[in-house]
Parts: C-alpha cells; sequence; structure tokens
C-alpha cells in the first residue's frame, strides 16, 4: 500500500503531459471518491467522498463524508461490530499561484472540516461495550492534498490528515 501512495504522490508531482487546462479554477464543481488507506479504529477499509464548488481562484467550499464498518469475531459466539460515519463542511485552498505552480495539471490545496460523527456498535464480549471508548459528536478535521489530472475532467488524489476515519485517502477525483 506504501508503494501505492508513492506512486500517486509522484504522478501528482510529474510533469507527464496529459491534460490542458485541467488545475483548479472558479465555478469548478469537484468531485472526490476515495478509500482510506488505513483506519484510526484498527480495521476495516474507510470510505469516502468529497464535493466542493469553487467560489473564488483560491477557495472551493463543500461537504465531506466517511463511513467505516468493521467486525472482530473471538472464539465462540463473541463478536462486535463497529460503525462510524463522518458528515461535515469542508474548506480548501488552493495553492498554485501561492507556490507559483504554472502546470495546470497539477492541484495542491489545504483545507478543514468541520462536522458530525456518529458511531454505532454491537457488542456481546465486553461488559460496557465500546460505548465506553467512542463516543459520537462534533469534529474538526484538517487535511492537505494534491491533485493530478490526466484529463480536463478526472485526475488522481491523494489526502493527508484528519479526514475522517482515516488520515490518509487516496482516490479518483472529477470535475462535473
Amino acid at each position: 500500500m506504501k508503494k501505492l501512495v508513492s506512486i500517486i504522490v509522484l504522478l501528482i508531482f510529474c510533469n507527464v503531459g496529459f491534460a490542458q487546462n485541467a488545475g483548479y479554477n472558479k465555478g469548478d464543481k469537484l468531485l472526490n471518491i476515495g478509500l482510506g488507506v488505513n483506519s484510526y479504529y484498527n480495521g476495516g477499509i474507510p470510505f469516502g467522498a468529497s464535493f466542493e464548488i469553487g467560489i473564488t481562484e483560491d477557495i472551493s467550499v463543500g461537504g465531506n463524508f466517511d463511513y467505516l464498518s468493521y467486525s472482530y469475531k473471538y472464539s465462540g459466539n463473541r463478536s462486535n461490530r463497529f460503525s462510524a460515519f463522518y458528515i461535515g463542511a469542508r474548506g480548501s485552498y488552493h495553492l498554485n499561484r501561492v507556490f507559483k505552480i504554472s502546470n495546470e495539471k497539477v492541484d495542491l490545496y489545504v483545507g478543514a472540516i468541520l462536522g458530525f460523527r456518529s458511531f454505532t456498535w454491537n457488542d456481546n464480549y465486553t461488559a460496557d461495550g465500546l460505548g465506553s471508548v467512542y463516543g459520537s459528536g462534533l469534529y474538526l478535521g484538517g487535511f492537505i492534498g494534491g491533485k493530478y489530472y490526466f484529463s480536463d475532467k478526472v485526475c488522481v488524489f491523494t489526502e493527508l490528515g484528519a479526514i475522517g476515519s482515516t488520515n490518509a485517502r487516496i482516490g479518483v477525483g472529477f470535475k462535473l
């Protein structure tokens, strides 16, 4: 998995020459769909998506969600099942102008998420359940990210930070 992340990061920063005029622009409608490469909760593969609209030449805003579910099996009929759902508002500051990046296939950005997380579980292994460990409520996240566009409408992306139930996500992005 580390090799896959390394390849995607290299693609983001290399000038391969597939797209023209892709980058980020005011008015863009951006959809990202991806998988977490790890989980804060010791199991499962987080799935997430975000949608943003470019409101200025450097700022986009929208929403973000993340979902993770995992079951633990123990000896006998004992088990527990855990699900985490994150939903929130998201904003990104696109850094190409700041860093004077002229390659329009590349979009580097930083951002923040403010939202709600919900945890559910079914536990017949411990007396108090997972409720003593995890709690639902507000959360604040932050991230850095990068995209590399293969065409005017399709890219690969990676994001690192507090994105939901993962701290690293890779996936495919689209301009709608």
